[in-house]
């Protein structure tokens, strides 16, 4: 992991010192709630629909034991004993006193955290794949490409007040786990026909109330250009960008209103002139974060432990088929820590499942952690002869369920259970489908299917990319929830389609048991996932199916 220098410590201590101030004349008065408000959003603090809501960043999703162990602190003196991880490897904190804030803000700073720039019109937390480093299928691990990209990014003069907030998320693999075509910029690794590594530069993605797919704007780009080709692109945006119309502010409107060939030329032009005037960041400033991010000194040591529990203990198979994936080591697996119990809120972790989850990496995951945009934590390199230990202590802490990929690994924003944007419930809805899919015993039949949920428009429960996409809104005052599918969030990103008209919030779960009833009679064979089924038969079948006639009938009706 990338550790702080001098420059670092500085800058993070001095932002809590001059937050702390703001706080208090907001609290004595001096300040309006108006006049608080762009201070507030700069260090990550909103005001949501039943208190304050502190959003720290987690860079790229990495963390070590003992930040987790910070954030189980922080979750127990300041907050209701429990942190919220979100589909942005951030985690929020829901009941902060204004009072307090200031005071958490200097616990992460003890611990090399912040919430810098998880709000605002600017470039937020850069994202990336939860597996970097450890899979098997990566290129290169992007993680030193995003702690460049966090420091280059961090109080950038120009890019504090662009038209709208603004994400990026990178990718070292081909199979994308990190959603880049739904990010305003998505950088996957890829190699020239020399097999140089460089970067595929995907632009204009995002969710929201108009979802687009990124499209590519270059190929490949070599490493070493990658600054003055962002500084190329987010200068075009911030030029160019609408600042009238703040639902029409993204890139992605920009891109669709002007064409991408068009940006692309004008990204160029920008590119060549800052490409010539550019001077790179310090070499050795390269070299010590490619430094940190060396891999573990792993301990290849072979054992037949993990085979020999496998076939001993058929609970502890389940959870290897869907939570363990292919390490790069052989003697390796990556453990998937499901923050989804049958019936929980998805996402949300306890202090005291944040204190085993930090125990776990010290002992058996060489002190690192990752928080996945899937709302789960990963073990990125657990020794196979470790694992089965691993699981008998997350069954313990029941933190076991093996759902990984599954119905029940639901992705939820908070809805209307906190956040003042919310226009539905979400949580309760992954609930009950939990909780019913619990009972069909149906999970494993079913196979890899991911239901995303949002509480409005915004997406952020990414409901647009889901398998089966849940949008909660608001119809004459009541709850009312549309039904998207075959949406993707991979390398083969699509949007998903919407059915037809909503349903109440009793009729929704009815619903989502119908659509995959429909799947599993009109699958191929068990091999053939629902997407795959989907994309084989269109959603007529399903639309059939829930509303028991055409989507003419039904819009008639």
């Amino acid at each position: 992991m990338y550790k702080y220098n001098e420059f670092d410590e500085a800058f993070v201590r001095n932002r809590v010192a001059e937050f702390r101030e703001q706080v208090q004349r907001r609290i004595d008065g001096s300040l309006t709630e108006d006049e608080f408000k762009p201070l507030r959003l700069k260090n990550g603090l909103y005001l949501q629909l039943h208190a304050y809501m502190l959003r720290v960043a987690i860079p790229y999703g990495t963390l070590n034991s003992k930040q987790m162990r910070q954030l189980a602190l922080i979750a127990e003196r300041f907050d209701k004993g429990y942190g919220h991880f979100t589909t942005r490897q951030n985690i929020q904190f829901n009941w902060p006193r204004l009072k307090d804030v200031a005071d958490i803000l200097d616990l992460l700073a003890d611990v090399e955290m912040h919430a810098i720039q998880t709000s605002g019109n600017c470039i937020r937390n850069v994202t990336a794949d939860h597996f970097a480093g450890a899979a098997a299928d990566e290129i290169e691990d992007p993680r030193p490409t995003a702690e460049l990209l966090r420091q280059w990014s961090t109080d950038h003069p120009e890019f504090q007040y662009l038209p709208r907030k603004f994400k990026i998320a990178i990718t070292g693999a081909p199979n994308d786990r990190a959603v880049t075509k739904a990010h305003d910029i998505g950088l996957r690794m890829v190699r020239n026909d020399a097999g140089e590594p460089g970067y595929e530069i995907i632009v204009g993605g995002g969710l929201g109330r108009t979802p687009m797919v990124g499209k590519t704007v270059r190929e490949f780009l070599p490493k070493a250009d990658l600054l003055p080709y962002l500084e190329a692109i987010m200068q075009v945006y911030n030029l160019s960008g609408r600042r009238d119309n703040k639902y029409k502010a993204r890139i992605k409107i920009l891109v669709h209103e002007t064409g991408l060939e068009e940006i692309r030329t004008a990204v160029e032009e920008a590119f060549e002139h800052h490409k010539r005037d550019f001077v790179g960041p310090p070499v050795e400033l390269v070299e010590a974060i490619d430094e940190a991010f060396a891999p573990p000194l792993f301990d290849n040591t072979q054992s037949l432990a993990f085979e020999h529990e496998q076939q001993a203990n058929p609970a502890f198979r389940s959870f290897v088929e869907t939570n363990v994936s292919e390490h790069r080591n052989p003697a390796y697996g990556i453990v998937s820590v499901s923050m989804k119990p049958i019936g929980g809120t998805p996402g949300d972790a306890s202090a005291d499942q944040m204190r085993v989850l930090a125990d776990l990496a010290e002992r058996y995951g060489h002190d690192e952690l990752r928080i996945s945009h899937e709302q789960n934590v990963i073990l990125p390199h657990v020794r196979k002869a470790d694992i089965p230990a691993v699981y008998a202590e997350l069954r313990e802490a029941g933190l076991a369920t093996a759902n990984i990929g599954l119905v029940s690994d639901i992705i939820a924003c908070p809805g209307m259970d906190y956040c003042a944007l919310a226009t539905a419930r979400s949580i309760p809805i992954a609930q009950q489908i939990s909780n019913r899919f619990d009972e069909l015993k149906l999970e494993r039949e079913i196979g890899p299917l991911k239901i995303k949920i949002s509480g409005c428009i915004n997406a952020c429960g990414h409901h647009h990319v889901g398998h089966i996409g849940i949008l909660g809104l608001d119809k004459a005052g009541k709850e009312n929830y549309q039904i998207t599918l075959g949406g993707d969030g991979t390398e083969t990103a699509t949007i998903g389609e919407r059915t037809g008209p909503g349903f109440d919030d009793e009729d929704v779960v009815p619903a989502v048991e119908t659509i995959i009833g429909t799947y599993l009679e009109l699958r191929e064979d068990t091999s053939e996932t629902f997407l795959q089924a989907y994309r084989r038969l269109g959603a007529e079948p399903f639309k059939q199916a829930i509303y028991g006639q055409t989507e003419d009938e039904a819009r008639a009706a």
